[in-house]
């Protein structure tokens, strides 16, 4: 009896993953999306952020300016402990640098799936910043060593701003570094028709490389 055929895997993204893709260049590219496609098919990875970003979205909730990031330090496994100790204290300038804990609240954001051509992209933010002026920001973080790239930072942006209504209506997205802090917003000189079709190349070279690593 012969054994069914496996299902072919078709190509899909993070925004995450395609954030990464696209600051590459040359051959680390198809490298790359290679192992993506073996993580999919494998079903792995893990996130060692996930009680990082509970507590700040806590933080927010809560008004509690930075109380909960100071303690997720010491209740994380030792394992990622060097990597927290990394992380907070440009997580709590940040914080702070929102203004007042009371004059800020959580918002809740979706999911939303982008088709760049025939790739989906999911794209997916931390969470949403209410402030009391009535400005509504949806966040991504970037928890990398090196700070975001001008191409991360655009395609993250654009890909975010693209499906706001979506995501959070009538909110601005917002890269935020945490390492340093810094919060990254769409350059005003942007040019949103040269940013999709850029994309959009950057997108079919991916589901060529992904459809070649098969």
């Amino acid at each position: 009896m012969t054994a069914p055929a496996s299902t072919p895997l078709t190509p899909y993204a993070t925004l995450l993953g395609f954030t990464r893709y696209v600051d590459r260049t040359g051959p680390t590219k198809a490298t790359f999306v290679g192992g993506l496609r073996k993580q999919r098919a494998s079903r792995s990875g893990f996130n060692p952020h996930g009680q990082f970003v509970k507590a700040l979205k806590a933080d927010i909730a809560f008004h509690t300016g930075g109380t909960h990031l100071a303690g997720v330090v010491d209740v994380v496994k030792p394992r990622w402990r060097p990597l927290y100790q990394a992380l907070v204290p440009g997580a709590t300038a940040w914080l702070h640098s929102l203004g007042e804990p009371g004059a800020i609240d959580l918002a809740q954001t979706r999911d939303a799936l982008a088709m760049l051509g025939d790739l989906p992209v999911k794209i997916n933010p931390h969470f949403g910043v209410r402030h009391a002026d009535g400005r509504v920001e949806a966040v991504r973080l970037h928890f990398d060593e090196t700070p975001p790239s001008e191409e991360s930072m655009l395609a993250t942006l654009h890909l975010m701003a693209r499906h706001m209504d979506a995501v959070l209506p009538h909110a601005e997205p917002v890269l935020v570094d945490v390492r340093r802090g810094q919060a990254h917003r769409m350059p005003t000189d942007a040019k949103p028709e040269q940013i999709e079709r850029w994309l959009a190349g950057e997108a079919a070279a991916f589901r060529a490389i992904w459809s070649t690593a098969a």
